[in-house]
């Protein structure tokens, strides 16, 4: 049984808009061998047969790493290939029709944005993991406002759940975000866009390794 502690160190969200298929597998496997050790696919397109095909090879690839694998949004993708976790946004099910559609030994995560408030209901609902961003400008939601470290500092404190830091985050960044507190930091571009994605995953997921998370 897969549980929320899985959710530590390097969590990498697929590129879709650029990678697939063969592609997108050879780079999530640069970044499962430089340490990821969570893989959320994140793709919105309406390309259904790809998406399940992509998710399940992603799957078999998460497996065999031992890593986390994550859909994001789709509850029933999640629940048609057996994903281990699914990840929800503001627009999506909400923790307690997504546990019941896919059971108690699934993951659930959820974006809380900026919002302690929300961060509280979610967690009240039953969310295994609580997202925060965006912690720096970013390329993927440049709409997103920008969200201090205290922030991430005092919900290191205030919840059980582990904490994710998104937006924005490169290896040259990541140090303090992880010194936040942090459980893990949520990565795209950092890793995917980087001329090698397996030593950019690298330097990340030393971060954790050497201790710099400080409490988390």
């Amino acid at each position: 049984m897969v549980d929320a502690s899985a959710v530590r160190g390097l969590y990498v969200i697929t590129d879709t808009t650029v990678n697939h298929d063969d592609e997108l597998l050879s780079m999530v496997r640069q970044a499962l061998e430089g340490g990821a050790a969570v893989v959320q696919y994140r793709d919105k397109s309406d390309a259904h047969e790809r998406r399940r095909r992509e998710a399940e090879a992603l799957l078999a690839l998460c497996r065999q790493y031992r890593a986390l694998f994550v859909i994001n949004d789709d509850v029933e993708l999640a629940a048609a290939i057996g994903a281990p976790a699914v990840h929800l946004g503001r627009d999506d099910d909400d923790p307690a029709r997504a546990r019941a559609r896919l059971g108690s030994h699934v993951v659930i995560g959820v974006s809380c944005y900026g919002s302690l408030e929300r961060a509280d209901q979610l967690a009240a609902a039953g969310a295994d993991y609580l997202a925060f961003g965006s912690v720096f400008p970013s390329p993927t939601k440049p709409e997103a406002v920008p969200l201090p470290l205290a922030t991430l500092a005092v919900a290191a404190e205030r919840y059980r759940q582990p904490l994710v830091a998104i937006g924005g985050i490169t290896p040259d960044n990541a140090g303090p975000v992880v010194a936040a507190g942090v459980d893990a930091v949520a990565v795209i571009s950092g890793v995917f866009a980087a001329p090698d994605p397996r030593l950019a995953a690298a330097r990340i997921a030393d971060l954790f390794d050497s201790g710099a998370a400080g409490g988390a």
